[in-house]
């Protein structure tokens, strides 16, 4: 029994759509499932020498890697109108980016990606992204870029939204966000590959049929977000995108490239290459 080794974030998401291979519902044939948990800047860079056999990544990371692993038509985080937020302080309320500190969650996260595509002359500070709210309330930057729950919970925690990055690519594409991707290493073959895509995607569909059950997992990667915003969050990014991203996921995605090259953030267009 060959152990194939499976990166994904310790957050509510991708530990609801996880549940059900972790807690043995669905199997993946004959093979052991190993998880590794990472936060998505690391498993970026664990993505860029081919070292785990699937693994979720950033859409921005893709054109690096495109050599080694496919895309997975399963399991990307896709937003429809919102997406990663740019907040501040309330004493900074309308701040002007340019020339603005900005703490982000990783160089190679999308967030970041889609912050130089619709923002400019500002500083980038990178740092883990759970560290950015503390850091931006005590003005250690001026501003800071939040994924996960904090897109959602800025306010609560007092801070006030510069920029909905979400909201700009929506009215400059009307088109879906590709945020998250997950892949599969070329080198495992189609058979394999194919495997892990419809395993995933029963994983995904059993917690939709047992949403309290696969709940109740993921509430233990919220980092003490209350139950019901913890939901809330999960329906934003595991919702019908992510059984299957379709034409407009894979439009999505050319355009997001397409963006990048022409603001010479990327050399080379990447090959869509779904499974």
């Amino acid at each position: 029994m060959a152990t194939i080794r499976i990166g994904h974030t310790p957050d509510a998401d991708d530990a609801f759509m996880y549940y059900a291979i972790a807690h043995k519902k669905v199997s993946l044939g004959n093979h052991e499932v190993e998880h590794v948990l990472e936060d998505i800047q690391t498993l970026n860079q664990r993505a860029f020498s081919g070292e785990l056999e699937g693994t979720a990544i950033s859409a921005a990371a893709y054109p690096q890697l495109s050599d080694k692993y496919r895309i997975m038509r399963v399991g990307s985080s896709i937003g429809r109108n919102y997406g990663p937020t740019v907040v501040t302080t309330l004493d900074k309320a309308g701040l002007n980016l340019n020339g603005s500190s900005i703490a982000i969650p990783g160089e190679y996260t999308t967030a970041y990606l889609l912050l130089r595509l619709y923002s400019q002359g500002f500083e980038p500070v990178p740092m883990a992204f759970d560290s950015i709210v503390q850091a931006v309330k005590e003005n250690q930057v001026d501003a800071g870029l939040l994924i996960h729950e904090g897109q959602i919970t800025y306010e609560d925690l007092g801070l006030t939204l510069i920029l909905d990055l979400g909201k700009e690519w929506w009215q400059d594409t009307e088109l879906p966000l590709p945020l998250g991707l997950d892949m599969v290493r070329r080198d495992l073959g189609p058979e394999l590959c194919s495997l892990m895509v419809e395993t995933l995607r029963d994983s995904i569909q059993y917690a939709f049929d047992h949403e309290d059950e696969a709940l109740d997992y993921a509430m233990n990667f919220s980092r003490g977000t209350e139950r019901e915003t913890v939901r809330k969050f999960i329906k934003m990014y595991v919702n019908e995108d992510t059984i299957d991203m379709g034409a407009k996921g894979e439009a999505a995605l050319n355009t997001l490239f397409t963006k990048a090259k022409d603001k010479g953030i990327i050399q080379n267009l990447p090959p869509i290459d779904l499974i």
